[in-house]
């Protein structure tokens, strides 16, 4: 299971002890978010980098089809998981794309999830893709890591901008950490909770963090465990 995180995630992980145990779980936790990055640079990690769900995609893709690896694709709308497979699949020949669907809007049933894992299950997918949104796209993978035999990536919205869905902030605003009042302006009224909430929140406890245990560098980096409240 590989995590891409982001300020979000981090905030959900810091409210939700179980699912900071997911997080902290998983085999691989990247830093989406450049405050992250930021973070984990003031800790003496100065090497740390920027791990963009929408540009690892294309990055793995890209790898399995040099490979013969095949993918899948699990999240989005219907339109969006279509698209994205076409657009993908035109940029990488001979990307062997084994599964793509998007689930509905609702929990599933027992039976309903035991078929979605048996069509992955089916398809010889070795690595999925997975567009649920955060934290519900975690939780999701980590419920079924035992169930697949594949390697999972929670990519959060990178299924809708891949598929022009939905678009991306310039990359300007991307450098300056400011892609979340790119995405607000577009999306105020599905986003306005998740930044106003988390943001302010990430910003106080990384300042309290940093003061009370900085790090030499090399060190090892932070997990949400280490934030703990005042």
């Amino acid at each position: 299971v590989t995590c891409v995180a982001t300020v979000h995630m981090v905030m959900e992980a810091f409210d939700a002890p179980d699912f900071q145990r997911i997080v902290n779980a998983a085999e691989l936790v990247t830093s989406d978010g450049m405050p992250l990055v930021w973070t984990l640079r003031a800790r003496g990690l100065r090497d740390a980098q920027r791990v963009y769900g929408p540009s690892l995609v294309p990055e793995v893709c890209a790898l399995a089809a040099s490979r013969g690896i095949p993918v899948g694709f699990y999240g989005g709308s219907e339109d969006v998981v279509a698209r994205l497979a076409e657009r993908l699949a035109a940029r990488f020949p001979g990307l062997r794309i084994a599964f793509a669907m998007s689930p509905p809007f609702r929990p599933l049933t027992a039976d309903e999830d035991e078929q979605v894992v048996s069509a992955i299950r089916e398809s010889g997918a070795r690595i999925l893709f997975v567009g649920l949104g955060c934290p519900k796209q975690e939780r999701w993978m980590a419920a079924h890591r035992e169930r697949l035999d594949c390697a999972q990536v929670g990519v959060g919205a990178a299924f809708d901008f891949l598929a022009g869905a939905r678009p991306q902030a310039p990359r300007v605003l991307q450098r300056a950490g400011l892609e979340w009042l790119f995405r607000l302006a577009c999306e105020p009224r599905r986003l306005w909770h998740r930044y106003l909430h988390h943001n302010p929140r990430f910003a106080w406890r990384v300042l309290l963090e940093l003061a009370r245990a900085p790090r030499e560098p090399g060190s090892s980096a932070p997990s949400p465990s280490t934030m703990k409240p005042s």
